[in-house]
């Protein structure tokens, strides 16, 4: 659903979080592996839905805490056809689980959103290769 699309409050004055590195956490803090270091793949069955839970669960903490907005960044980093490709998922499965990626952040600013702490959805499928290789 799109709530906040035709005026942005991240464009405004108020104080806004986003994550801090999906994949980067998932893989060096937490030794979760991801193939192709793809956080998608997670969407795959509810142990990995419940791990994004738990990941974005502290940030929206922290904003209901201090009364900040919130960027819920879907976990589709890699989510694109050539990755997807790469890790043997085809167009269609792709699509659905970048669908399934947008429902679990929409579910969440569904059970955690208030007045005071707006919830803005991005979805980015990131870069067709390497996002370290400017090329």
């Amino acid at each position: 659903m799109s709530r906040h699309r035709a005026r942005l409050p991240q464009l405004g004055d108020a104080l806004f979080l986003t994550d801090g590195g999906l994949e980067t956490t998932l893989v060096f803090q937490d030794a979760l592996e991801l193939p192709c270091f793809a956080a998608f793949t997670l969407l795959a069955d509810e142990a990995g839905r419940a791990r994004l839970r738990r990941y974005f669960e502290g940030y929206l903490a922290l904003a209901l805490e201090h009364g900040a907005g919130m960027v819920l960044e879907s976990a589709t980093w890699r989510a694109n056809p050539d990755w997807g490709a790469r890790l043997g998922y085809s167009p269609e499965r792709l699509a659905a689980l970048n669908r399934d990626a947008i429902a679990l952040i929409e579910a969440l600013r569904e059970e955690r959103e208030t007045e005071g702490t707006p919830m803005v959805l991005s979805g980015c499928v990131g870069p067709r290769g390497d996002g370290y290789d400017p090329s």
